[in-house]
Formats: C-alpha cells, sequence, structure tokens
C-alpha cells in the first residue's frame, strides 16, 4: 500500500547548504610565480614598482583607492617605492625556496618564518574584515602613516595560512623540468603533478608518444 504523508517532504541535496569549496591556489603562490624563473621567456612580471602595485590591485589584495593614493605617493617619494620593490623581490625569494624545499627541510621553514616575521613586525596599521563586490567577504589590512607600509601584508599572511594549515606537503614544482611554476595540489590523491594540464601536462604526453614512435621503428 502506498501511503503519502502530507507536509512531510524528505531531505535531499537540494535543501543543503552548498559545501564551500577550498581555492585551488593560494596568493603567495601566484607571487612566487612572477619570477623570472617562472614567465621565462617573459621575463620578471614585477619589472617595476608599477607592475607590482598592478599586480596586487589584479589579484584583490589593494583596493583601488588605496592604489591610487600610493601612485600619489610614488611621485613624491620614487625612492621608497624602489625600495619597496626590492623587499617585494626579497620576499619572493624567500617564498619561492619554501614553495620548492619547505615540506622536507626544517631549516627552510624557520628561514620562511624570520622572514614573514620581519615583514609583520615592522607593519603598522589595523586589520579589517571588508565586503566584496561579489559577495562573500576578505581580510583588509590598513596601514598607517607610510603608504608603502603594508604592501605585502597579504602575501605573508597567505604563506602563514598555508604553514598553519600544514599545507606544504600538498605544494610542490611542475614536474615539467622547463617549468618553474609552483602550485597546490587540491586532488583527492594528492598526485598531481603538473602545474596546467593543459599546457605542461599535454607537453608531457607528447613526450612520451613521440618516445615510443621512435622505439617502435
Amino acid at each position: 500500500m502506498l501511503v503519502l504523508l502530507s507536509g512531510v517532504r524528505r531531505a535531499d541535496s537540494r535543501d543543503r547548504p552548498p559545501t564551500p569549496v577550498p581555492p585551488r591556489t593560494r596568493l603567495w603562490l601566484d607571487f612566487v610565480n612572477t619570477d623570472a624563473a617562472a614567465q621565462s621567456p617573459g621575463g620578471d612580471l614585477l619589472r617595476d614598482f608599477e607592475a607590482l602595485l598592478s599586480w596586487f590591485q589584479e589579484h584583490g589584495a589593494v583596493d583601488d583607492e588605496r592604489a591610487a593614493g600610493i601612485r600619489r605617493r610614488v611621485v613624491l617619494q620614487p625612492a621608497a617605492a624602489a625600495a619597496t620593490l626590492v623587499d617585494a623581490r626579497r620576499v619572493r625569494a624567500a617564498l619561492r625556496v619554501l614553495a620548492e624545499k619547505g615540506h622536507g627541510t626544517a631549516r627552510v621553514r624557520d628561514d620562511a618564518v624570520l622572514e614573514i616575521n620581519r615583514v609583520l613586525g615592522r607593519s603598522a596599521g589595523t586589520r579589517r574584515l571588508d565586503p566584496r563586490e561579489e559577495g562573500g567577504y576578505t581580510r583588509t589590512f590598513v596601514p598607517t602613516g607610510d603608504a608603502f607600509a603594508g604592501l605585502m601584508i597579504p602575501i605573508v599572511e597567505s604563506t602563514a595560512d598555508s604553514l598553519v594549515a600544514l599545507e606544504l606537503a600538498r605544494v610542490r614544482r611542475c614536474a615539467d623540468p622547463r617549468c618553474h611554476r609552483v602550485f597546490l595540489d587540491g586532488t583527492k590523491n594528492g598526485l598531481r603533478r603538473w602545474c596546467v594540464m593543459g599546457t605542461c601536462g599535454n607537453r608531457a604526453k607528447a613526450a612520451r608518444h613521440r618516445a615510443r614512435t621512435v622505439t617502435r621503428r
């Protein structure tokens, strides 16, 4: 006998709130991938301070209002802008070593922590939680005083988050020896090898196919 229960509905997947999908990358890894090694033959993406600031804007680390204020300050303090670029490259170099060797080498992790704390310790300001235009929220750092202060805060905080979450085991360099890009392996089995399957992965497949073809001849 079929019994219909009025007002009772079985819960299904449509009734459950969507499960948050973890991001497939990290800001600090994207920052590492701006260096000349990762961008060869194009060269360093941070070729000057304007390129650095634009990169921060594009990745949501600096809002347009603050970026405009920094650009006005650059005109008055070009030496400070140049020093900020040098420091950003220094941090990036330390983070590349962390990405490539940090999981297996305690000394590398210790050095990275020192670099993170150096940046955090010299940056005065306040931290805020702000809504995103596209929805959701983001943490922001509002420096006090020096317009350039705190520019690297989002990068080192992203790195700190990965260290706290013990993510270094999932951070690796692309398996293509010609590629120096680093990435976070978000696969369930943890066996991802390529930064981008459509480029480096397909290139490796093509190389294996050519090798098999030559062997058969």
